[in-house]
């Protein structure tokens, strides 16, 4: 038999874990004997100074230097190395059993594409994961990646996990730090790859010194990567509710004062309102540019119902509509011109003068705002020559 025919890599990523880094290959070493699995232990070195790949090549295991720094850069290089045609990946501190993979292999040998462990459901033993990480850090952020991409897995961010090659492959993963984890869950998402969960047991990390990953640091790195690769939420989502707010307020204080209570809403607020619909329009537009750029780098997969949109807006249109309201604005202005003329060029009365230039401002920066945007669209639209 020879390596084209290996059914499974265990690939660990290592930075200095010589404390631990034997027993967890011994367990995988048990795992692929007794269950008479032809496979590899692979250990992704991240430039180790202890001696952990003497440990590692001593116990028989497959040692591949890594240059790229972090978890991710290090799993990257481990698995783009790896010869089987599933790979398990988890961390060689001993905090998953390399011994108990069964679950694993039967989700991958069943066609699921990544299978991923959950501790919450498998259980975490005392001292495994601090409190700020088990109450608050991973359970928000799977909520937010379970709410974002409509992905139902419960841990986000299980260092167990399972995948086929072909399937690491058509992922694309670039990043090189602990967001790592939540790209890959991500990515197999948007792909629309087939994605299983099995319970996984957390014990506490089995080394003395403290563990690489930062809570703080670490916990923004895989909020920014969630927030960035949904544009929806980013953009999308808070731009319309300005400017439906802005919208609903500028239409109630446009032709007179607004009292709630003992509180009136005047000039004042509808400047406000209207500022707020400006900046929820800019939001909208980025969210539609960042879809073209995102479809056209390959960064995000297309969507039927946003691809017709795209394809029914152009820079004609966006030319003519953008002109509408900037001819509005200029039409406001000259009636607010000919209010002030009609005074000879005297004292205003700023709550009846307000009503006329706000809008008017308003009018003129959505107008050019939807020209400029109209022409960037069109630029990103236009296919480059490779």
């Amino acid at each position: 038999m020879n390596n084209q025919n290996m059914e499974l890599s265990i690939v660990m990523p290592c930075l200095n874990e010589a404390e631990t880094l034997a027993v967890c290959i011994r367990k995988a070493k048990s795992f692929l004997k007794e269950n008479n699995i032809f496979g590899e232990i692979l250990i992704a070195d991240n430039g180790s100074t202890d001696g952990s790949q003497e440990i590692a090549q001593n116990l028989g295991a497959r040692v591949v230097e890594v240059e790229e720094r972090g978890y991710g850069g290090a799993l990257k290089g481990g698995i783009n190395a790896a010869m089987g045609k599933y790979v398990i990946m988890g961390d060689s501190d001993d905090s998953y059993d390399f011994y108990n993979l069964t679950p694993f292999i039967e989700k991958l040998r069943a066609g699921h594409d990544l299978v991923m462990g959950n501790r919450f459901k498998g259980g975490i033993e005392k001292g495994a994961m601090p409190f700020i990480h088990r109450y608050l850090g991973n359970p928000v952020l799977s909520f937010i990646g379970r709410l974002f991409f409509n992905i139902k897995v419960g841990d986000f961010h299980c260092g167990l996990r399972g995948f086929s090659k072909n399937a690491f492959r058509k992922m694309e993963l670039n990043t090189s730090g602990m967001e790592f984890a939540s790209e890959m869950v991500v990515k197999a998402s948007l792909k629309k790859m087939n994605i299983a969960e099995v319970p996984t047991i957390l014990s506490p990390d089995g080394r003395t010194r403290d563990p690489h990953l930062n809570t703080w640091r670490d916990g923004w790195r895989h909020l920014r990567f969630l927030i960035a690769y949904s544009p929806k939420w980013l953009y999308l989502v808070p731009g319309l509710a300005m400017m439906i707010i802005g919208l609903i307020l500028s239409c109630l204080l446009i032709f007179s004062t607004q009292q709630i209570g003992a509180v009136n809403f005047d000039i004042q607020t509808l400047l406000y309102s209207c500022l707020l619909l400006i900046i929820g329009f800019q939001f909208i537009a980025f969210y539609f540019l960042s879809i073209v750029y995102a479809n056209a780098r390959g960064i995000l997969p297309p969507r039927e119902q946003i691809q017709r949109i795209l394809k029914s807006f152009n820079l004609e249109k966006g030319l003519l509509f953008g002109g509408g309201f900037l001819l509005t604005g200029i039409i406001l202005f000259i009636f607010a011109f000919s209010n002030w003329q009609a005074v000879n060029f005297g004292p205003l009365n700023p709550t009846e003068t307000f009503r006329i230039t706000v809008p008017s401002c308003t009018f003129l920066v959505l107008g050019l705002q939807i020209m400029m945007y109209s022409f960037f669209w069109h630029i990103l639209k236009v296919p480059t020559n490779k």
